[in-house]
């Protein structure tokens, strides 16, 4: 019997190049070229049970850790973390969608448990 969870959530990167992919019961972040070759694996302990993910049109990949109770920015070629946006020491808890707005300079982020929403004013 196959079982389809390999993707849980997807993003493309603003020149369509990358496609940026978070896996439902594998602690990663995939990111695989527009012919589904895979260039990078990323995997962090910050990073348990990936849902959310986004990326702003200038290329910044945000995602979060869901039961590690992170937001974190991940570099456009997936393979290092460049800052942990916000932990449960911010508010977030059970983080399950991110979003940025650049015309409020903000990352908003939905928490699954309260059904709150959750805005990071950024600069």
């Amino acid at each position: 019997m196959l079982l389809c969870l390999a993707v849980y959530k997807c993003a493309v990167s603003p020149t369509g190049d990358r496609l940026y992919i978070t896996s439902r019961y594998q602690d990663k972040l995939l990111t695989l070229a527009r012919d589904g070759t895979r260039l990078a694996t990323y995997t962090d302990p910050a990073l348990e049970y990936p849902r959310g993910l986004h990326v702003t049109p200038a290329g910044q990949v945000l995602v979060c850790g869901w039961q590690s109770h992170t937001v974190l920015q991940v570099g456009w070629e997936g393979k290092s973390k460049l800052a942990t946006l916000a932990t449960e020491e911010d508010g977030v808890m059970w983080p399950w969608s991110v979003c940025y707005s650049s015309t409020t300079s903000s990352i908003i982020v939905g928490l699954w448990e309260d059904n709150n929403i959750l805005v990071i004013r950024v600069e």
